[in-house]
């Protein structure tokens, strides 16, 4: 048996006392901002040790390290990309007259 979707109860259900502070929020943006960062650098780490170990003929295939090049180079442009909408709202805000 199936049951009807109105029945359901809302993913997403916030009560008086599950609301965050602004503080809270922001720590946890925070947060969220310096994991996504170090995993863009670790990226990055992995990439060179992979071509560090390439040239020095470590035992290592050439397509391990393509594809760490890539995903260290994919995980960088979009980190800049989102850097730049930031600075592009940032800027669009500040033009706003109050």
């Amino acid at each position: 048996m199936i049951s009807k979707i109105s029945n359901q109860t809302p993913l997403l259900q916030i009560s008086d006392n599950q609301k965050k502070s602004t503080g809270e929020v922001h720590q946890q943006f925070s947060s969220y901002l310096k994991d996504a960062l170090n995993e863009v650098n670790s990226n990055q780490i992995v990439s060179n040790e992979a071509t560090r170990k390439l040239v020095n003929n470590e035992g290592i295939d050439l397509h391990d390290v393509l594809i760490a090049q890539q995903k260290a180079s994919v995980a960088f442009q979009l980190t800049m990309e989102v850097r730049n909408k930031g600075v592009e709202a940032y800027q669009e805000m500040m033009r706003m007259q109050v």
